[in-house]
């Protein structure tokens, strides 16, 4: 990343509108740094903001202190959101099933579930996680007010204590500064940060700030990014596989994708790509594996991303990895050298525990992709579309 597309870190990102107010969709660029560019340069100091003033807050603690009680009763914990929210959700509920676990407490009940598919039928009792940026999402609304309905204690991981999803929440666990790109990036690393901190509370072992930004700036390789955005480059559509924690990066990777660079994509997980899936595939259609907690998942995972990268080669498909540093020598393995267009190797920190530092690991190369793919491809991934009235109309009906 160039200087002129680095914040300095000491610099806040602005705060929810003061009466609260929906976000008004940004502002034009016709070049980057676009404003998605601005907010992933952020991101590491973010990071350790975030971790300092949800440490601080009162709220924190009584919301680490109702998901243990709900894991020793034996009651659910159910995290939800949507879209970039629900996929942060996916993420949170396997940090908070890690934590429980390390906790030596009942890990068994832990969920991830769409926040209209929840809102339709909320398991009575238990804890709520929602995840919703602004706190205005109709649907992530409806789930905590049929969760309170059902006696469900409910948590919110949002921007503001001033929004309406704010309004109906036990437990509001503020993160301040609030994404001013609508591809959000900043929208999807701030609840992970929250849930790493609340995986540290279950285990009374904080999450250091210091370590969970260098997690995330370690991510920060533009170098990367462009590589395979130029392996990518004769591509019409795009598949993202993963498995874990991996396929909630995945899951987001495939709608920034969508969002920021115009480009159709999907993600599936690791195993379900080989039950029929590769069909519709051509030398057209790009292949991204997500593999930061490969190494931690064993010999079986590394086995299968290996037959799905042979399949995409024996198709012609251009690949690439996103990967945690220790899954080894990937030019070395002549099967994972099989991702011709190319990888991004992150380093873990040490004193994270692993399913926080694959969890953060992901973030900035998924996002850095997306914001190449879209320079390559001319499209300013700010606005996700919406300057073209259809897709305004499309959104509001």
């Amino acid at each position: 990343m160039s200087a002129h597309e680095r914040p300095a870190p000491e610099v806040l990102l602005p705060g929810a509108p003061d009466p609260w107010a929906s976000s008004q969709m940004p502002a034009w660029r016709d070049a980057p740094p676009y404003a998605m560019t601005e907010m992933i340069a952020a991101e590491p100091a973010l990071a350790a903001r975030i971790a300092r003033r949800v440490h601080a807050d009162p709220a924190f603690a009584a919301a680490g202190a109702a998901l243990c009680s709900a894991a020793v009763a034996g009651a659910p914990i159910t995290a939800t959101g949507c879209g970039t929210s629900q996929h942060a959700a996916m993420a949170v509920a396997a940090m908070l099933t890690d934590g429980l676990a390390a906790a030596g407490l009942p890990a068994d009940r832990v969920a991830a579930v769409q926040a209209f598919e929840l809102s339709r039928r909320v398991p009575r009792g238990g804890v709520v996680v929602a995840i919703s940026h602004e706190g205005g999402t109709v649907a992530t609304n409806d789930a905590l007010q049929a969760a309170a309905a059902a006696g469900a204690t409910t948590i919110l991981l949002t921007v503001s204590d001033r929004s309406p999803a704010a309004e109906m929440a036990d437990h509001v666990l503020c993160t301040a500064e609030q994404d001013q790109s609508w591809c959000h990036t900043v929208g999807y690393l701030s609840p992970l940060v929250v849930g790493a901190c609340l995986h540290g509370a279950i285990r009374s072992t904080p999450a250091a700030p210091d370590a969970l930004e260098r997690q995330v700036a370690a991510g920060t390789d533009a170098v990367s990014a462009e590589r395979m955005t130029a392996g990518l480059g004769t591509v019409d559509r795009l598949v993202v596989v993963g498995s874990g924690v991996d396929y909630a990066a995945a899951r987001e990777l495939a709608l920034k994708v969508e969002e920021g660079a115009r480009l159709p994509a999907i993600a599936h997980e690791l195993e379900a790509i080989r039950h029929g899936h590769l069909a519709a595939a051509t030398e057209r259609t790009g292949l991204v594996v997500v593999l930061t907690d490969a190494e931690g998942r064993g010999a079986v995972l590394l086995d299968r991303a290996r037959s799905v990268l042979r399949a995409a080669a024996a198709l012609g498909m251009p690949a690439a990895i996103i990967a945690s540093a220790d899954l080894g020598g990937i030019a070395g393995d002549s099967e994972l050298a099989q991702a011709s267009a190319g990888w991004q190797a992150v380093a873990l920190e040490p004193s994270l525990p692993r399913i926080v530092a694959a969890t953060l690991a992901s973030a900035v190369p998924l996002q850095l992709l997306t914001e190449r793919l879209a320079r390559a491809r001319g499209t300013n991934p700010d606005t996700i579309g919406r300057e073209d009235p259809r897709q305004t109309t499309a959104a509001s009906v």
